[in-house]
């Protein structure tokens, strides 16, 4: 009881802006995992309303997420609208060209996120808040990219971000984190699923 109560006390204490960009998250992913062009509305609303609820838990790298977040989102949206070979095959797997561009992007966004963090901000979860971060970029580019991978990669995010948001105070936006958790691994299947309907017509 005093847990329920404290989530309850948690979540009146949140902002509508909170609740607005959590809800935004929730049918994001939903409309995700069915291979929706529409999630990235409901993202970049999320994105941008989110952004702000951030700032005040200094959590830098996660609003710098969120600007990469944004950016990819709007890429993915035209790669998914315009691109006719993503039309014709619209989910692979990764090639050992783009794992490595997979490697690249968390490594060297993990260096670069926690050298600013340590040394530019007040953060005090630098190497965290860089972990979660850069995974989550490279996952976000896979999922643009409409590679069945990109759940792996955001669910990495997804694992050391929830502990990391409890950590902040921010309990609506943990909560959203684990249900992302979870609709992930059903988005996986569901991709595999996709692609392999994908395979037997091309054959």
């Amino acid at each position: 009881m005093e847990i329920i109560e404290t989530l309850t006390a948690a979540f009146q204490q949140t902002s509508w802006l909170e609740r607005f960009s959590v809800l935004c998250g929730i049918i994001q992913v939903l409309l995700s995992k069915n291979n929706k062009v529409s999630n990235y509305f409901f993202g970049i609303m999320g994105i941008l309303s989110g952004m702000y609820v951030l700032f005040g838990a200094k959590l830098y790298a996660e609003i710098a997420l969120n600007m990469y977040y944004l950016i990819m989102s709007i890429y993915g949206w035209w790669y998914w609208v315009n691109n006719r070979t993503a039309a014709q095959q619209p989910i692979t797997s990764c090639s050992r060209k783009e794992w490595r561009v997979v490697a690249g992007i968390s490594l060297v966004g993990f260096v670069f996120l926690y050298l600013v963090l340590e040394h530019v901000t007040d953060s005090d979860v630098p190497a965290w808040d860089a972990w979660v971060s850069s995974t989550a970029w490279a996952g976000m580019w896979l999922l643009a990219k409409r590679k069945i991978e990109n759940w792996i990669l955001l669910n990495i995010s997804n694992a050391f971000a929830v502990p990391l948001l409890i950590h902040k105070d921010l309990y609506l936006f943990a909560a959203l984190t684990t249900f992302l958790f979870i609709v992930a691994i059903f988005g996986f299947i569901k991709w595999r699923k996709l692609m392999t309907i994908q395979n037997l017509k091309t054959a």
